[in-house]
């Protein structure tokens, strides 16, 4: 594994949210001098908070997974996360409804599961639902060590016999073929797919290596914690202070200072940081900026889809919501052509409904709710530009409230509140290429070796982290760009992953 070279005892960590922070754990549990630069006011990043009249209100990821990952960052400083976060497991991960009027819940413990299937499709469909649970399982501990948790130089680190493997699973065919192997039922292969969309790709062209993500959703189990999702930021960066990080809020960084190859000082809009290495996690375009470097690529890359979210604080809530609700359209094929091909806004939507307080009923007043709906839409380079966002925001607020209110919640616009909606426009302003929050897509090109490496050519003493950079996006993965990211600092071989055993108690984890 390459490192970096010179010496790197004080390191500047460029961005609070996830992989920042996990990379400070991990910088300083190898006794590196850490220093954390963050533009903004608080730790977390994406995954921010907004309060707003007694709404405490998560702006980023909802759905937690992996919590050994988490884990992982805590123990690197001696510390845990069961003593900082309490971890919730959700029962169900999901609510899937469809538009059919069907609706299935979606549990980790698999005997759930496959009475639930059975009730719902029939007793075929929960054998095959036990094959594919099997199969995911396989595919899990076959990627996870080789080609998820590792620093790539070259591709020929893959050739390796896991890569024989997991040729062998089908994990070079295409997603929904390959979980239509063993479910028939299409809601069922919708539950098992859609992550896709996480990874940028339709479940159709989607290779099927990518059920990868259906594994850490549905079978190693769904967390929330107590006080939001913001909580685990807030824990991971108490606990870097703790073991002697500095922290910078509200310093936004101008420029790297240079000598040569070598990177001496981050300098802010309020002081001059000296250091002798760097992490940089802002997006791709912000950080070769500051490097003053883009490597060259043969194709331009390729950007995931965005989303629309709409962040509502109501007055009530309505009973066939879970703490997570897959709200799916009657088109399938067609929404992801919309998302990824001809730039058009769904015309018939598959939505993710997120209401926290389900779950920790205090991150609202008493008797209120909040509700976090998600709506997938084509990034700016394909579909609407962030100029056009600008006048097409209320429209398309208003439009999706309709919708949800034909889809059974009655009332859900007159009920709000407190509300705050997100669009490209607002993901372009936060310097996200192509205003997605999601940034490149995992095609094969943009996978592995060939995702954009952490190591870049022309500066000796800075490493890139985040979701743009090697293993890709989703906190899983960004929580280990931080620590891979770490090790090219260190030298030091990162700690591999456990696989995940599926679903654990409340007081053993946290997300991912």
């Amino acid at each position: 594994m390459r490192t970096l070279t010179g010496p790197t005892d004080h390191v500047v960590v460029v961005g609070a949210g996830l992989a920042g922070l996990s990379a400070a754990l991990h910088l300083l549990g190898a006794g590196r001098r850490v220093t954390v630069v963050e533009r903004g006011t608080q730790p977390g990043g994406r995954a921010g908070r907004i309060e707003r009249n007694g709404y405490r209100i998560d702006t980023g990821p909802t759905v937690l997974t992996m919590p050994d990952l988490l884990d992982e960052a805590f123990a690197a400083v001696g510390d845990s996360l069961r003593d900082r976060v309490e971890l919730l497991p959700l029962h169900p991960a999901y609510r899937a409804r469809f538009a059919d009027g069907t609706s299935l819940d979606v549990h980790t413990d698999p005997a759930a599961m496959e009475a639930g299937i059975e009730r719902f499709a029939g007793a075929r469909e929960a054998i095959g639902y036990r094959r594919l649970r099997s199969w995911l399982e396989e595919l899990y501990r076959v990627q996870m060590r080789r080609f998820i948790d590792t620093n790539f130089d070259s591709p020929l680190r893959l050739l390796h016999p896991d890569l024989a493997r997991l040729a062998a699973l089908g994990g070079f065919g295409r997603l929904d073929a390959r979980v239509g192997h063993f479910v028939s039922d299409e809601r069922l292969r919708r539950i098992f797919s859609f992550q896709a969309l996480y990874a940028g790709v339709p479940p159709a062209r989607a290779l099927a290596a990518y059920a990868v993500i259906a594994y850490m959703d549905t079978v190693a189990g769904v967390y929330f914690p107590r006080g939001g999702v913001h909580a685990l930021p807030q824990a991971m960066a108490d606990a870097a202070a703790d073991a002697g990080a500095v922290f910078r809020y509200g310093h936004e960084v101008t420029r790297l200072e240079r000598r040569g190859d070598r990177i001496t000082a981050v300098v802010t809009g309020r002081e001059r940081v000296p250091c002798d290495a760097v992490v940089l996690t802002a997006d791709l375009p912000v950080a070769y900026r500051l490097l003053g470097h883009r490597p060259r690529r043969p194709l331009p890359l390729r950007h995931s889809p965005s989303a629309v979210i709409l962040h509502a604080g109501t007055d009530r809530t309505w009973p066939g919501l879970a703490h997570h609700t897959l709200s799916f359209g009657a088109a399938w094929k067609g929404t992801f052509r919309e998302l990824t091909r001809t730039g058009r806004l769904m015309t018939d939507p598959s939505l993710l409904i997120t209401r926290p307080t389900a779950t920790d009923p205090t991150l609202a007043p008493p008797g209120r709710h909040v509700h976090y709906v998600l709506a997938p839409c084509p990034n700016t380079d394909i579909g609407p530009s962030a100029r056009d966002w600008h006048d097409l925001a209320p429209r398309y607020r208003d439009s999706l409230l309709a919708e949800l209110e034909r889809r059974g919640l009655a009332g859900l616009g007159s009920s709000i509140e407190e509300e705050c909606l997100v669009t490209p426009v607002d993901w372009t302003a936060q310097g996200h290429a192509a205003g997605t929050p999601f940034s490149a897509a995992h095609t094969f090109a943009q996978t592995g070796p060939f995702r954009p490496r952490n190591l870049v050519r022309g500066t000796e003493n800075a490493v890139l982290a985040g979701c743009g950079t090697t293993p890709g996006v989703g906190v899983p993965t960004v929580l280990i760009s931080g620590k891979l990211a770490a090790a090219r600092v260190t030298g030091l071989r990162p700690p591999r992953s456990t696989p995940a055993r599926g679903p654990r108690s409340a007081s053993k984890g946290t997300p991912a």
